[in-house]
């Protein structure tokens, strides 16, 4: 895995030797200015907040801007506020110092379980009317028009659309989408709002109040979900 350490402490050169040891090709930048030639090549980021030239939150949201890499904070920023800015940003995961190695690892492990491209054999595209998923692509589409959203509102769209008929519990998406970090729990809501604004219609995320939200159906003529493969053929 090709991991972009973007930190200005002196104990990155050691987090990069613990990671390589485990099979990751390093790369670290002590600054905002010198991460940026790298955004390209990274496959993850671990992103501390606090750089010398630039809050790391616009780093964030700068990684989240065209590129795929995930991203994990991890800072001495132990503050509610913090992390919910970091996820609000688009990081995959907020870790705060000091953690453990073995923390930090099994932290990876679950952000690129849920980011990385499906096993051979799922099915590539969810089709719901006119909403379609990619989830290789990390695309959603309603009709011709592409709709922009930051990795977790990929997320918690794909995870809705995986069960359409199905409410899902705030718990469960705590679980899968935020990795049961209980400080993000409000920002569910942020999310759900802004995939409603960016889908064009809130008939898409019906919340059912005391219990969870589900995928909905906006426009007549809406079928029910289709599964496509790769070469979008309908399974």
């Amino acid at each position: 895995m090709r991991t972009l350490i973007v930190e200005p402490d002196i104990g990155a050169e050691e987090l990069g030797r613990t990671l390589e040891r485990h099979g990751h090709q390093v790369r670290i930048a002590d600054s905002g200015a010198q991460a940026r030639p790298h955004f390209t090549w990274a496959e993850l980021v671990l992103l501390e907040l606090d750089l010398p030239d630039v809050d790391g939150v616009k780093i964030c949201r700068e990684i989240r801007t065209g590129r795929d890499a995930a991203v994990i904070i991890t800072s001495n920023r132990a503050d509610e506020v913090d992390k919910v800015l970091g996820l609000q940003a688009g990081s995959d995961d907020y870790l705060v110092k000091p953690y453990g190695t073995q923390e930090l690892l099994a932290r990876i492990e679950a952000v690129m379980r849920r980011v990385g491209r499906p096993e051979p054999g799922h099915p590539r595209q969810l089709v719901h009317g006119a909403l379609r998923i990619d989830p290789v692509g990390h695309e959603v589409y309603v009709g011709a028009r592409r709709v922009h959203v930051t990795r977790k509102e990929f997320s918690l769209l794909h995870l809705l659309a995986s069960a359409p008929d199905q409410v899902l519990s705030r718990e469960r998406i705590m679980s899968e989408v935020w990795n049961d970090d209980w400080n993000a729990s409000r920002t569910i809501d942020t999310h759900v709002s802004m995939l409603r604004r960016k889908l064009g219609s809130g008939d898409w995320i019906v919340t059912v109040r005391g219990v969870g939200f589900r995928l909905g159906t906006a426009g007549a003529g809406a079928r029910r979900l289709t599964l496509l493969d790769a070469s979008g053929k309908a399974g």
